[in-house]
This record gives structure tokens, sequence and C-alpha cells, in this order.
């Protein structure tokens, strides 16, 4: 499966649509509008296997996890989560894993009602 692909399947058009995002995932970049006099916090972090989680978590625990603790570093600064953004690296596509690792995500994304660009 293919970048563009793979963004379709199974991140693009998922979870909440909100309408401070002007071009969410699947561009380049992304573009959001930032109301006048708030500012943008902004954290990543990166989750290695075997560092940070057990390599045999379900993928769906790992969905929730890997978008739980930079809520949390949000949440510690007092800041309001509204949009989030991904990086993956995967040494392969496996379709089932991928699947329910974005079913976690988009669980805890639209609880907060947070909309991946």
């Amino acid at each position: 499966m293919k970048e563009f692909e793979l963004i379709n399947h199974y991140f693009k058009g998922r979870g909440i649509a909100r309408r401070d995002v002007k071009v969410g995932i699947g561009d380049d970049c992304a573009i959001v509008t930032v109301p006048e006099k708030h500012q943008l916090a902004i954290t990543t972090d990166t989750l290695v296997a075997g560092v940070h989680f057990f390599e045999d978590i379900p993928p769906r625990a790992l969905g929730h996890r890997a978008l739980a603790v930079n809520l949390s570093d949000l949440a510690a600064m007092g800041a309001e989560p509204t949009w989030i953004s991904i990086g993956l690296t995967l040494p392969e596509v496996d379709m089932d894993w991928l699947e329910a690792f974005t079913e976690g995500m988009h669980e805890i994304a639209e609880y907060y009602n947070v909309q991946l660009i």
C-alpha cells in the first residue's frame, strides 16, 4: 500500500471535522485557524517499541497511548487540545494492525474533540 492510499484508507475522513481546519490530513501540511488572542501549544512525543511500550502491546491500546501521552503533556501546560498530527515509521504495513491502531487513536481523538490534521 502506498503512502496516500494508506492515508486515505486509515486516516482521512475519519473522526471529527472541525471548522477551524482549513486543510487537513492528506496534503503536504495542514492549515488551521488559531482564534484571536490565543496561543498555540505544540507537543510531540515519539514512542519507541521496547522503550516506551512493550512490543506485544495490542495495537488498539497503542493507538490510545500514542495520543494520550501527548494530550497529557498539553493538559500539564493548561492547553486545550484541538488538533493532532501523527508520524508513523513502520517496517511493513500490516493492515489488521494498522486498522486496530487507528481505531484506538480515533476513539481518543473523538472523545477529546481533536481532529487529525
